[in-house]
């Protein structure tokens, strides 16, 4: 309720009683039946009086008569608020111009309307008044009167003229003296307002109103003190609504004072406008509980002004943001300090704000906009700050926690001064270490370059050329991984890095790519004998064994692959199958047969199943065992007919019948091979070897006459077909790339079924890839991978699927993943199969294919943590997508403890939002705060995770934070609607709810 309110009642005295007194005296004749309603009158009985009166009016023998009972009848009309009674008594006016009456009549129907509150009324009837024809009694009512109404009307400058002619009444003085000084005190003039109410003397007055305006003025004019005695005396008097008003007053006064803790109980005891308290009042709340120390306290009260945007606001969010420094609420701070550093009622705090929200952003990170450029902010708006160096360091530092390394290095170069060479050493390390972990192995070599030319920590320099050595591995860079590996050998700084215990597994691995197989072996047998890790130590084993196969050493083979077969390692199956191959090359052909059929028994899954029953048959045959050989071929060409050991199967076959002269068996086998496997190395020697058995039986027309139905061989051109693809293939070897490709497309235009068609498809697709020309690449690719089976074949398949997935093409991608995960016989192939079917069911909303492969993929042997978050990302967006929030929230869980980059920022997002369902409001916030400090990078994320950010504050009680976050992510995530329509969704929600308490607040805005 509005102080001013309540004076809207009038106090005055009598008024027209007087009148009526007088009447009876000047008609005093004998009329009977006009003293009668004469007397009616004045006993308030108007409706019987009007009757009598109008009957004498229209009988009355004189004129003076008629004219009195036309005014009584006309003044009864208006007390008893009759339609038309105006009029009767305008009427009255108009036809007794004469009348004694006249000026009476409007001074009594004005004052009669002022008695019952009709101001409005009133003062039409007293603007026609003759003031001059006025007695000086009815002169004074009528100023104080006609003043009031205009008061009460809200015409206060007209009011004033009317009531201070009546300011030295006696009657009225005191009145007039009263509403003067309310005028003045309304329109601010406290100085007049004060003087005013000093000259009042009615003690009715003095005790009724006029204590609590005295205090209020006394509080406006500074005399605090003064205020407060007032303010206190008036207290016992007063109606529940003045009690607020009053312990404003007391309480504001106290504030002023600097009296904090008296002035709390007060401050709190008001009750608002309406109901309602302001900004300003939960201001004077916090600030007095913040200099008492009591810092919780203020936070409950400054974390309720929403949407300030004035002085008090900018003290108070300053303010607040020191309270939650005091009480280890940093995330809380920084919001609160940014608030107030984008106000400037008061450069000061502006100022400092933004050195605090520029400190705690390096501190914690920020989800609004990313910590480098607070700082930028800061230094480009106090340039020659003396915090100037200190904001300089951490805004380097900042890119480092934000991990923007690449930002740094732009950065540093532009501004050299920044930080030391050092420092740009460790960015550049860092930046080249990071598109190492996302496969840019080209960038990263790049960027370790730099940090190795600028070389101040033998560490870190160390740590770079290890890396770089690594980057150079995976582009196939063998020879400049292994000058790499030995400079980082050489390094002092290297022995004491945990990159060193690695270093003979990768310089093994360097020579073993290069075939210098002797080198291998000494860096093999030396992780062999060391106490490395079990899967380095395992591999290392398998290696030494392909070492000594190749070079034919095959008892220190067989000795390598047994022991890699006893630590059960993911290579175990190969490591048991080469053991066979050993047993073979040493002439033990029955422990071969014996140990291959071992392997198909104990490895029922292996991808080298197919390679097994091949070499069975082999050993079989070799061992004159002509039937159990056929058998083997048998079983590999029903189980994998699609492997490239079923057409070489076929073909033996087929060289079996034909050795032991069943040139009828041989040749239907030959004929198959060539029919299922066309195109093939085995079809074409199938035709070779068809052409000897139609030879031997003197069929050669046949021969003729089947060879010439096969597209892909011309017998007459066999030649000529060698010599332009030996040509070629010779530029291919020389790595002449442009000559090559000229080569190989010319041969494939005179060929394009020949004998090495294949190959030279497979060679050009290769040479094509290396130079970006990914869409020739594939058209090259799929001639391959569409072949059917061959040495190829599977290179090309994971080509063709690579390129597509590349061009998130999974409807073309998903039918060569699903063939590449069925005939590879690389486990990594299918592993990269199994992932992007799993990342191609995802897009086309097949959620229960998409878990399926995910777990595939989890069950995948020696893949990376990149593979393993890929996939449980995958089971957790699938089981958002079904609703299924228990299995999400498990799968999440998993990627946060693997994931890099923007998967991680994913499923902090999403721990933010499970422990926020659960009502762990601190613990979702904690999550968010990570999500902002080590992802900023990642906008999206974190503008979503503000939103629960929000939730959770608001959850908490603390509305300031809430409200501040939501207009905070509307402002600075607008090329994400989705997201501003759901903050703007939650912040008009928040303050519809806080409006009602709050009349600060504007809910509409």
């Amino acid at each position: 309720m509005s102080r001013k309110s309540f004076l809207l009642v009038p106090i005055f005295l009598g008024t027209v009683s007087i009148l009526f007194a007088q009447e009876t005296q000047v008609f005093s004749h004998e009329d009977k039946a006009f003293q009668d309603a004469l007397a009616l009158y004045n006993n308030q009985q108007y409706q019987a009086a009007q009757t009598i009166f109008e009957k004498v009016k229209t009988t009355a023998s004189d004129g003076e008569t008629e004219a009195n009972s036309a005014y009584y009848a006309a003044n009864a009309a208006i007390r008893l608020n009759q339609r038309g009674a105006d009029k009767m008594m305008e009427d009255f006016v108009e036809r007794y111009p004469t009348s004694t009456k006249r000026n009476s009549a409007f001074l009594d129907v004005a004052d009669y309307y002022f008695e019952t509150g009709k101001y409005p009324y009133s003062l039409k009837w007293y603007k026609k008044v003759d003031q001059s024809a006025m007695s000086n009694a009815d002169k004074e009512r009528f100023n104080f009167n006609n003043g009031y109404a205009l008061y009460a009307s809200r015409r206060p400058k007209e009011a004033e003229r009317y009531l201070s002619r009546v300011s030295t009444s006696q009657k009225y003085g005191s009145q007039a003296k009263y509403y003067l000084g309310y005028i003045a005190y309304e329109q601010d003039d406290y100085d007049e307002a004060s003087a005013r109410f000093d000259q009042i003397t009615d003690p009715e007055l003095l005790n009724e109103k006029l204590s609590y305006y005295q205090a209020d003025l006394n509080f406006k004019l500074g005399n605090f003190e003064e205020a407060i005695a007032m303010a206190k005396k008036q207290l016992p008097k007063s109606d529940r609504k003045e009690i607020s008003e009053l312990n404003k007053i007391i309480g504001e006064s106290y504030f002023n004072l600097k009296k904090y803790n008296e002035a709390l109980p007060y401050l709190k005891k008001y009750r608002g406008r309406r109901g309602k308290l302001s900004n300003t009042d939960y201001y004077l709340m916090g600030y007095s509980h913040y200099m008492q120390g009591d810092f919780e306290g203020a936070i409950q009260q400054f974390n309720k002004i929403i949407g300030g945007t004035n002085s008090v606001s900018q003290n108070a969010y300053y303010h607040l943001a020191e309270c939650y420094l005091k009480l280890d609420k940093k995330s809380e701070a920084l919001n609160a300090f940014r608030n107030a550093s984008q106000m400037d009622f008061s450069p000061e705090i502006e100022k400092d704000a933004l050195l605090n929200y520029a400190r705690l952003s390096y501190e914690i990170g920020n989800a609004y906009e990313p910590v480098p450029q607070v700082m930028t902010a800061y230094l480009e708006k106090y340039p020659r700050d003396e915090h100037q160096q200190e904001i300089q360091e951490l805004l380097v530092d900042s890119y480092i926690t934000s991990k923007n390394f690449e930002g740094a290095m732009e950065l540093l170069e532009k501004n050299k001064g920044y930080a030391s060479k050092e420092t740009y050493q460790k960015v550049a390390f860092y930046r080249g270490v990071e598109l190492f972990l996302d496969g840019d192995y080209e960038a990263a070599v790049e960027r370790f370059s730099k940090s190795i030319k600028s070389a101040e920590n033998p560490t870190f320099e160390a740590r770079a050329l290890y890396w770089m050595a690594e980057s150079n591995y995976r582009l196939n860079r063998f020879e400049e991984a292994l000058s790499d590996f030995g400079k980082f050998q050489g390094n002092p700084a290297a022995r004491n890095l945990e990159e060193y215990p690695d270093l003979d597994y990768n310089l093994g691995y360097c020579h073993f790519k290069l075939k210098d197989y002797n080198r291998a072996i000494s860096h093999f047998n030396k992780v062999t004998t060391s106490s490395g890790t079990d899967e380095k130590t395992n591999d290392s084993y398998v290696r030494l064994g392909d070492s000594y196969f190749v070079t034919s050493k095959y008892n220190s083979a067989l000795s390598a692959y047994n022991e890699a077969s006893k630590m059960n390692g993911p290579e175990r199956d190969y490591a048991a199958f080469q053991k066979t191959l050993c047993h073979g090359f040493l002439g033990k052909n029955s422990t071969k047969i014996e140990g291959l059929n071992q392997f198909l028994t104990r490895y029922p899954k292996s991808s080298l199943r197919d390679d097994a029953m091949f070499e069975l048959g082999n050993s079989y045959i070799k061992s004159d065992n002509e039937s159990l050989g056929l058998q083997s071929y048998d079983r590999l060409i029903a189980e994998f007919s699609k492997s490239k050991f079923a057409p070489r199967a076929m073909l033996r076959q087929g060289l079996v019948h034909y050795n032991a002269n069943r040139n009828g068996q041989a040749l239907t086998k030959l004929k198959a091979v060539v029919q299922k496997y066309p195109n093939t190395q085995e079809a074409k020697q199938a035709v070779a070897t068809a052409k000897l058995v139609y030879v031997d039986e003197g069929r050669v027309s046949e021969y003729a006459a089947w060879v010439r139905n096969l597209d892909f061989v011309e017998v007459t051109d066999a030649e000529l077909d060698n010599a332009s693809f030996e040509a070629a293939d010779r530029k291919y070897a020389e790595r002449k790339t442009d000559a090559a490709i000229r080569a190989f497309e010319d041969y494939l235009k005179e060929f394009p079924a020949g004998i090495h068609s294949l190959q030279a498809n497979f060679n050009l697709a290769q040479l094509y890839f290396g130079k970006e020309m990914k869409n020739q690449a594939l058209d090259k690719y799929l001639v391959v991978a569409n072949s059917g089976s061959g040495e190829y074949t599977e290179q090309a398949l994971t080509r063709v699927c690579e390129i597509y997935v590349g061009k998130q093409d999974y409807q073309k991608a998903i039918p060569y993943l699903e063939q590449l995960e069925n005939t590879a016989e690389i486990a990594q192939n299918r592993t990269f199969a199994q992932s992007n079917l799993m990342k191609g069911y995802y897009g086309q909303d097949n959620y229960t294919k998409t878990i399926a492969y995910a777990e595939k993929v989890l069950k995948a042997p020696k893949i990376d943590n990149r593979i393993k978050s890929d996939a449980q990302i995958m089971i957790a967006r699938s089981a958002i997508a079904t609703e299924d929030e228990a299995l999400a929230e498990t799968a999440y869980s998993e990627v946060k403890k693997i994931a890099t980059g923007e998967l991680a920022a994913e499923a902090w997002y999403y721990d933010a939002f499970f422990k926020h369902k659960n009502q762990d409001f601190e613990g979702s916030n904690t999550a968010v705060q990570k999500l902002a400090k080590d992802y900023s990078a990642y906008k999206e994320w974190g503008g979503k995770g503000l939103i629960i950010m929000a939730k959770n504050f608001y959850a908490l009680q603390d509305a300031f934070q809430a409200t501040y976050i939501l207009e905070s992510v509307i402002s600075n995530f607008a090329e994400y609607d989705d997201i501003v329509a759901e903050a703007k969704g939650e912040l008009a929600l928040i303050k519809s709810r806080e409006a009602q308490s709050n009349s600060s607040v504007d809910p509409g805005n």
